[in-house]
């Protein structure tokens, strides 16, 4: 007869899963990655790129024009980050760098400031190192967000000296790193701004002077009665020159560094194109009569408006840019700058950067959690939302873990540090974000190949125009070729394609971030609006995981078995005391709900030697000398033991959606038992909202499989594959896969690594095991699977905006940069003028952007229900 088991542990908490960075592969490369700054367009990006290639040593390097990084992986026994951030220096770029001082006691000789230096050079990520015996103080300077203060302290004092100030006692920390980036996009905006102003004060009044005449021709002979022909060029020459050789200055710096470097960008373009109409001026200015007849007109106005119009684009596309790193910027700024340390009985208030795993931290109300650990005393409840993108308040008490940069509600506890610096969850999630941020999707692909060659291709179809008008355009054909040749270099806008793809990126995998989704790649944020089918585990995905002992059903007495046919209750508690203690050494939820109904029992359980994990199948383990097997079915006719007196009760169990398991002792069948893991909230509604998609929903796993199917009525699931091995989950993915359909895989636990890694894209609920967030290549912060249609709805959207952006990229260049040729002129008459040239390509890179920037905008289509915490 069934009897049920009235327990009920303890929900605990949901933890915040932990969050891996991929492991070395041991090989003696590095990766390192640092900021690029001065870079404009995609050219500039691939320049760069190409530079670093080349570097002895260097076996991969990746530039993203939107984030502007670089990241390079490299053998460091050829080369080093110095050559490295020389060789972009010597390209013509600038790499962000920070400085720090030390102050080092204990130098006695010139033997020590050699001691000194070599053992901080030998520091990862510092790139010179330059210390003075006389003041004792060692300048360094480094690439931020890669060394902390403690590298170098500890540089320094494993050299035998110590150190007694530093940069933040010696802790520059990602958030100095991310206010060093804003600091640089900052100053860039302002120079351009400047810039700006300089080009439109002398560019206004030479348009209006160039313009007006042309329009009123009453002003026209009233200035050349004034100041002759001539003369009205000279003015308009004194107007130009500032703006050409000003504000201009930086596109013939770049490009010439540029061509210089046999890999011309938009900076060539612009100088070439400004250059020609300016030079071109100038000689009609100062020589007139060598021009034929017709063709002495000078451009003055074209190449000032033309550089004032592209500065104006500039200024436009920089505050669109720092808008879209905004989500990774207040990412990097969650953590608090100070924590409240109890050491030897006094609250101590430290950098954060300081803070050591095992100190003790004081948390006020309203303050943000500075590191992550363990609560030790008092309670509050905690807002995890900057992690799970849920904005439910979390229960904190004893023992309850905390998270470095969450929010403290109304209480206030303590808790010890157990990991800091980059150890935290902050930490990893926000490389996480960034390495997604750096990497470069498939759809990239083309737009990269067009670029490599965008810029020389576009140089000989100003080329060609220049020579076509010149030898058919008649008498005008000098003018005509200029200004057609002029037009064709302007309008041409290689940045609108270089952004296109990693601007909706960094957008699209902030947003994500924001509502608890992290995508580890460009390709997982591609690969996964492309699943036609959408595979899920069961327990821990569908279900809470968190099982219930619902029923234990005794068998008859076996010679030699832990029952005594006159004792009934002491015969279930004898049973399952022997199960519990069995199950106590493993992890899995099913083993926990038994371990938790015998405590709740008040069973005492001893303890269970030679335990052993039989995966797919059970466990088994020695307890009080006796051999007990706890499993499935499978396990059971494994150990030919019979379980056919017992299938009615298991079949009407796992009918009701309750897993039926077997236990043995020495050999013997004792008992059946049975565990629901109750399904989790939203959970309906997400598989609801996949069907509605039009995506096959599957269900993949080792339960039973009257359990399997009794779950899958509830959710509305037809397709189940149950009482599959762990070693067959692959299996059943790849035979999804035949037909060439894609799979996304959603999992949370060991047994799902393998069909996370086979499936076209991983998910791995984040209250999961590292192994699974290790595999997937997208994780759910949260155990809510309403995260995976959002998450999939974000994959979509982003898609579809880059798909947007790269069509008006292409469109824009392919349709407009015949028509500044002049194509159209002969049969229509219509010429473009390099001033509404370059009105356009500045534009068209704001365009971009901006079409990027309304991801920000995203609303998930399933919400999880808004809760506050009770007062």
């Amino acid at each position: 007869m069934s009897q049920p088991v009235k327990s009920n542990p303890p929900t605990p908490a949901m933890p915040i899963p932990s969050i891996p960075i991929p492991p070395s592969s041991g090989l003696p490369a590095v990766t390192a990655e640092f900021t690029v700054q001065g870079m404009t367009c995609a050219s500039c990006s691939s320049r760069v790129e190409r530079g670093l290639t080349k570097v002895g040593g260097v076996q991969q390097a990746s530039v993203n024009l939107a984030t502007e990084r670089a990241s390079v992986t490299f053998d460091p026994s050829q080369t080093s980050l110095m050559d490295l951030t020389a060789r972009v220096r010597e390209i013509g770029y600038e790499p962000l760098t920070a400085t720090a001082d030390l102050s080092v006691q204990g130098m006695t000789c010139a033997a020590c400031v050699g001691r000194v230096e070599r053992a901080l050079k030998k520091v990862d990520g510092v790139l010179d190192a330059q210390v003075n015996l006389a003041t004792e103080r060692a300048h360094v300077t480094y690439l931020p967000g890669r060394v902390s203060g403690r590298d170098l302290n500890a540089a320094v004092t494993r050299a035998g000296y110590s150190v007694l100030t530093g940069l933040n006692s010696g802790a520059p920390s990602a958030p100095d790193r991310a206010a060093l980036e804003q600091a640089a996009r900052d100053d860039h905006e302002r120079s351009l701004e400047r810039d700006l102003r300089v080009s439109a004060a002398f560019a206004v009044p030479l348009l209006l002077l160039a313009m007006l005449p042309m329009m009123w021709m009453p002003l026209h002979m009233a200035l050349t009665g004034l100041l002759g022909e001539r003369g009205l060029n000279v003015l308009m020459l004194l107007l130009a020159t500032p703006v050409q050789f000003g504000p201009g200055r930086r596109f013939l710096r770049l490009g010439w560094n540029s061509l210089r470097h046999g890999s011309p960008d938009m900076n060539a373009l612009v100088m070439i194109g400004t250059g020609a109409a300016y030079l071109y001026s100038l000689l009609v200015t100062l020589a007139p009569g060598v021009f034929p007849a017709g063709t002495a007109h000078v451009y003055f106005e074209a190449s000032a408006v033309v550089i004032t119009l592209i500065l104006l684009g500039k200024v436009l596309e920089a505050r669109a840019k720092g808008r879209s790193s905004a989500a990774m910027t207040t990412l990097l700024r969650l953590q608090p700058g100070v924590a409240r340390v109890v050491r030897a009985g006094q609250e101590l208030e430290i950098p954060t950067a300081d803070v050591q795993t095992g100190d003790v931290i004081q948390v006020r109300p309203g303050e943000r959690v500075p590191v992550d650990g363990e609560v030790q005393t008092g309670d509050s409840w905690v807002d995890e939302s900057m992690l799970t993108g849920e904005s439910v308040p979390v229960h904190k008490g004893v023992g309850a873990a905390v998270t470095g940069g969450t929010v403290n509600g109304t209480g206030a506890f303590t808790f010890r540090a157990t990991h800091v610096g980059a150890d935290t969850a902050l930490a990893r999630i926000t490389r996480l974000v960034e390495d997604a941020q750096a990497s470069r999707p498939p759809i990239q692909g083309l737009a990269d190949r067009v670029v490599a060659v965008f810029v020389p291709v576009v140089l000989v179809i100003a080329a060609l125009t220049f020579l076509t008008w010149l030898l058919l355009g008649g008498p005008q054909g000098l003018s005509h070729a200029l200004v057609n040749t002029v037009a064709v270099l302007i309008i041409a806008c290689p940045c609108a394609m270089g952004l296109a793809t990693p601007t909706s990126v960094m957008v699209g995998t902030g947003r994500a971030a924001s509502l608890g989704v992290l995508f580890k790649s460009g390709a997982a944020l591609e690969a996964l609006q492309r699943a036609d089918v959408i595979a899920l585990d069961k327990t821990g995905t569908l279900t809470l995981g968190r099982p219930e002992l619902t029923d234990l059903i005794l068998t008859g007495p076996h010679e030699g078995s832990p029952q005594d046919p006159h004792d009934g209750p002491q015969d279930r508690a004898a049973v399952l005391t022997l199960i519990a203690a069995a199950e106590r050494a493993s992890e899995h939820p099913v083993a926990q709900a038994i371990v938790s109904a015998a405590r709740a029992e008040g069973l005492t359980l001893p303890e269970a030697t030679a335990f052993q994990a039989l995966p797919g199948e059970g466990i088994e383990a020695t307890v009080n000398g006796r051999r007990v097997w706890v499993g499935s079915d499978r396990l059971m006719t494994r150990l030919g033991l019979n379980v056919a007196p017992l299938t009615a009760q298991t079949d009407a169990l796992a009918d009701l959606g309750r897993t039926p398991l077997y236990a043995a002792v020495d050999g013997h069948i004792v008992a059946a038992l049975a565990v629901a893991d109750p399904i989790k909230p939203g959970s309906l509604e997400a598989v609801q909202a996949m069907q509605a998609s039009g995506r096959q929903v599957v269900m993949i796993t080792g339960d039973h499989a009257r359990t399997a199917q009794a779950v899958a009525r509830q959710l509305g699931i037809t397709d189940v594959r149950a009482e599959v091995h762990p070693a067959q989950k692959s299996a059943a993915v790849k035979e999804l896969q035949a037909g060439g359909r894609h799979v996304a895989f959603v999992g949370d636990g060991i047994n799902d690594a393998p069909a996370l890694a086979q499936a076209d894209v991983g998910v791995a609920i984040g209250t999961g095991t590292d192994v699974a967030a290790e595999t997937a290549g997208v994780i759910l912060m949260s155990g809510d699977l309403r995260g995976v249609p959002n998450a999939v709805a974000l994959s979509r959207a982003t898609l579809t905006n880059i798909r947007g952006n790269l069509f008006w990229a292409f469109a824009y260049n392919v349709l407009l940069i015949p028509v500044a040729a002049g194509v159209l002129e002969p049969a229509l008459g219509l010429r473009l003028n390099p001033v509404l040239a370059a009105a356009a390509m500045g534009l068209s890179s704001v365009f971009v952007l901006s079409n990027a920037l309304r991801l920000r905008g995203f609303r998930p289509p399933l919400a999880a229900p808004q809760l506050t915490a009770p007062h």
